[in-house]
């Protein structure tokens, strides 16, 4: 009596054991993200509840007609193929119909499937009239094993629609590790994990469709800046990229003042999405602006029309000296003539100089010095030319010699206040989304990019302490990434060693956070960058 009540104590916590583990699998599906990772969890799970050695995991194909070859483990053949392991399984799909449209009942996987039962089999080789076994012979042929027995259980989702199959091969005695068939808990506890499994393989696809589609939404934005300038579309990737580079080695950062720093797997997520979003406020900036390549860039460069006027002038030179020349044809006075016409030659010279400089100043490639300015003006000014309506008019209006003047780049105020906005637009976008919880820092690292560590950033002057450190790595990204971008309208991409000593200088003057820009630097991320993003001969710093 004794060994018989031992025996029931056994089974009992045996089976409470398996309960326990089965709660603890449906745990662990709902918290990993993974699709390969929860779909090798679920076979895992399953073999060690039921004490099988091996098993298979199939899923539906996304046209609902065949099963597709997952993961396939088993222990004692040391087989390990799909989900985190190499290689993957490469067996054919298993259609669930025959081409003649009947039901493909000869297979035990595809009957499962197309029946949503679950098929328990003592022997395949004593029901092989019941269903096909000829390729589970064909493996034990080759490989010396002995496929017995079988559970096969389909798996559903909260719709009552197949997504998948679970098969688990060879139930063995815990203590003996002889074969046995499946017991009747095995069954049960099968299809309780199987019941789990499906749902959580359900949420992850639906989160996993849900990611896609969100981030389907970014690139749909980031398309569309893209559309409407090309020279923002590159800017809208790199920085993502160089984020990503900075915060990974910043995470990776075992001493210092960042040593704490730390980014899971749902940080990179997050931080990813802030960098793709970081300047989705642009597509509310005027084109004109954004691609503004001259000082006198509107919808077209205004130069041509100071050219026109140059122009207008010269002739208006000689056509004053021949006037004069022909004036003195009686009595003829050659050299009065000669004298005219080297005036005119003198002033048309003079007029091409002060083109050439007007055409160089409306670049915006260096700064504009107190005696370039006033130049600018005294041409603006000192020129009279008759437009055309005859009347004579000043040279260029003031709006011209306001851009021609712009110390530096070639922004005035006013679109340098029309592009900051691009940034409050961000965060108001951003900050309209009801972000999930994983996802809730997107508008703060994405809109602080332009903040400073001394305050004197926008569009909220914060402080380094008021700033995250995601905000501040995405700062420096944003920052080397325009000064190297070779696609930009109003200028070429500096080199490595200008743009590093431009970031050096920030550093200092408490532009960009030090410490960050010390890992950027001993991290080698700017050199990683370089090969990956910039063109060779920019690369000027080993």
């Amino acid at each position: 009596m004794q060994a018989i009540a031992s025996t029931e104590s056994n089974t009992v916590q045996s089976l409470l054991s398996r309960l326990e583990q089965l709660n603890d699998v449906g745990a662990a599906l709902s918290r990993e993200r993974d699709i390969r990772r929860v779909l090798e969890q679920i076979l895992l799970a399953a073999k060690a509840i039921t004490h099988a050695d091996g098993g298979t995991l199939y899923r539906m194909t996304d046209d609902g007609q065949a099963l597709r070859f997952e993961i396939l483990r088993t222990d004692s053949l040391n087989i390990a193929m799909g989900g985190t392991a190499q290689p993957a399984v490469g067996f054919p799909d298993i259609a669930l119909r025959l081409p003649d449209g009947k039901a493909n009942d000869a297979l035990v996987a595809a009957y499962a499937a197309i029946h949503r039962v679950t098929v328990n089999i003592a022997d395949a080789y004593v029901e092989s009239d019941r269903f096909d076994f000829s390729g589970t012979r064909g493996f034990d042929a080759r490989t010396g094993y002995r496929s017995q027995s079988f559970l096969t259980v389909p798996m559903c989702d909260h719709e009552g629609a197949i997504i998948g199959v679970l098969q688990l091969i060879n139930a063995q005695d815990p203590q003996t590790h002889q074969v046995q068939s499946f017991s009747a808990a095995d069954q049960s506890l099968a299809e309780s994990l199987a019941s789990q499994a499906a749902i959580a393989l359900s949420n992850r696809l639906l989160m996993t469709q849900l990611e896609q589609l969100f981030e389907s939404f970014v690139g749909l934005i980031n398309l569309a800046i893209d559309e409407k300038s090309p020279y923002t579309g590159g800017h809208c990737q790199r920085v993502p990229a160089l984020t990503m580079m900075l915060a990974e080695a910043v995470s990776a950062t075992a001493s210092g003042p960042l040593a704490d720093f730390s980014l899971t797997a749902a940080d990179r997520y997050e931080l990813k999405i802030a960098g793709l979003l970081h300047d989705c406020g642009k597509i509310t900036t005027p084109v004109h602006v954004v691609d503004k390549a001259t000082k006198l860039q509107t919808l077209f460069d205004r130069v041509a029309l100071i050219d026109t006027r140059f122009e207008v002038l010269k002739r208006d030179a000689e056509i004053t000296a021949l006037r004069a020349q022909l004036a003195l044809r009686t009595p003829v006075n050659s050299e009065a003539e000669t004298a005219l016409m080297r005036s005119s030659a003198e002033v048309q010279a003079r007029l091409n100089e002060e083109r050439n400089f007007i055409r160089k100043s409306n670049t915006g490639g260096e700064a504009m010095s107190d005696a370039d300015v006033a130049r600018v003006r005294h041409i603006g000014m000192q020129h009279q030319w008759r437009n055309v309506d005859g009347v004579q008019a000043d040279f260029m209006s003031a709006d011209e010699m306001e851009n021609l003047c712009i110390r530096k780049g070639t922004l005035t105020s006013a679109e340098r206040e029309v592009i900051n906005h691009h940034i409050v637009a961000t965060i108001k976008m951003l900050e309209k989304l009801p972000w999930p919880r994983h996802l809730k820092n997107v508008p703060e690292f994405a809109g602080g990019h332009h903040e400073r560590m001394d305050g004197k950033g926008y569009p909220k002057g914060l402080t380094g302490e008021q700033m995250s450190v995601q905000a501040r790595i995405m700062g420096i990204a944003d920052i080397f990434e325009a000064l190297t971008a070779s696609d930009r309208p109003y200028k070429p991409g500096m080199k490595m060693s200008q743009a590093l000593r431009i970031l050096e200088d920030f550093k200092r003057t408490g532009h960009i956070d030090p410490d960050l820009y010390d890992v950027f630097i001993s991290s080698g991320v700017y050199q990683r960058y370089g090969k990956q993003f910039l063109s060779p001969d920019q690369l000027d710093v080993a």
